[in-house]
């Protein structure tokens, strides 16, 4: 049940979406006490109204339990730790944003904005502590730290992000031999089935060049990590509900693939660059070279 993650992603874009048209033109660092308040009261309201949410939909059916700790670091082959990173750095780069809006200094808003995503998903990790379900996670809780720290450390170094965390989906075969713990259906399976999940570190290569380069400021390559043969958390079970399932071999994948950075399409639309900011966690489908253990190398002439 660690796809929380990634239902907290899709949950909060439309909170991503507003911080990026905000934002669309930076104002000085001149602090804007109304739009600081505005700022704080829709984080708020957003924090409130998807702890409400997630309740409704993990945590109201599972009984309470005393604080403890639970070690699902061998689980799904670290596929949702890297959902948790992902996730993580991407609510803090709307925190960013937000907070540049408001024109708090850019130095604060690096700090406060940028570790919100681990703030944020710290509160799951208590709420997870309290449940007889699950439990805190130390590694979870590592992987939403490190996220926070992608965003913060290159908006330090070079006051802009030249890599981002990245996140593509295409549906599996293996979700029908365990539908309770991958879902059923594309409504269900692309929320819970790890094994149809990408994540990606995904660079752009124009960052790295000189200023007067003529190379495309657009093309970033990125670097992805997947698994598959997963019909359970840490082995795939022989059995389930009476039925003997199929013996499947659980691998990591890497991939290399070029990549589209949204964020440096040239536009002076503030509704484009909204969108083109919210949508940018997304890899642009692309071919790609998958290599793993158990297939070598395999040419995908289009993945996602």
């Amino acid at each position: 049940m660690k796809f929380k993650s990634v239902f907290i992603l899709f949950l909060l874009l439309p909170l991503f979406f507003v911080s990026f048209a905000k934002s669309a033109s930076f104002p000085a660092d001149t602090l804007n006490k109304k739009r600081l308040h505005a700022v704080i009261a829709v984080e708020a309201s957003a924090f409130a109204g998807s702890m409400f949410l997630l309740n409704e939909a993990w945590y109201k059916d599972y009984p309470r339990s005393s604080f403890h700790f639970f070690n699902d670091d061998s689980e799904w082959l670290q596929m949702d730790k890297m959902g948790h990173a992902t996730t993580s750095c991407t609510i803090g780069t709307a925190g960013y944003y937000t907070l540049k809006w408001a024109g708090v200094d850019n130095t604060k808003a690096i700090w406060y904005g940028g570790c919100l995503g681990s703030v944020y998903m710290l509160t799951i990790e208590i709420l997870d502590g309290f449940s007889s379900q699950w439990g805190f996670s130390i590694g979870d809780f590592t992987a939403n730290t490190l996220g926070s720290a992608v965003f913060v450390s290159q908006q330090l170094a070079w006051n802009e992000q030249r890599i981002k965390l990245k996140w593509s989906y295409h549906q599996s075969n293996f979700s029908q031999y365990n539908p309770n713990e991958l879902g059923s259906g594309i409504t269900q399976t692309w929320l819970k089935d790890y094994n149809g999940q990408s994540y990606w570190l995904s660079g752009n290569i124009s960052s790295f060049l000189k200023k007067d380069s003529k190379f495309p400021k657009w093309l970033n390559i990125a670097i992805g990590y997947g698994a598959e043969g997963m019909t359970g958390a840490t082995h795939n079970p022989d059995t389930l509900n009476g039925k003997t399932l199929p013996s499947f071999t659980r691998y990591r994948q890497f991939y290399l693939s070029p990549d589209i950075d949204f964020t440096k399409i040239p536009t002076k639309s503030k509704f484009l660059k909204a969108v083109f900011y919210a949508l940018n966690f997304l890899k642009f489908p692309a071919p790609a070279i998958e290599f793993s253990k158990t297939k070598k190398f395999v040419l995908h002439p289009f993945y996602f």
